[in-house]
């Protein structure tokens, strides 16, 4: 393995992980959601670890860059039912 192969350290791995999620709230935001977080995007993503654990690094940030708005606001309707996101 060479010095560019080496993995991420958890700092390194948390700082990519945000700039992925602030990147596509940037993304909702462009297409008219301008109150969408990275925050938020990433309480959608992990939603769907909470039964099963975290998954590779690669499903994760697949999981983030094909987030569909769709999928994103019915996490958000049904958080919102539930009274556990806002």
């Amino acid at each position: 393995m060479t010095s560019e192969e080496q993995p991420l350290s958890s700092e390194e791995w948390v700082a990519t992980i945000e700039h992925l999620c602030n990147s596509k709230a940037e993304e909702f935001q462009m297409i008219g959601y301008e109150y969408v977080t990275g925050n938020d995007i990433w309480e959608c993503v992990n939603d769907k670890y909470a039964k099963t654990g975290q998954p590779a690094m690669h499903q994760v940030v697949n999981d983030i860059l094909s987030l569909k708005v769709t999928k994103f606001m019915n996490f958000m309707t049904i958080s919102a039912y539930k009274g556990t996101h806002f």
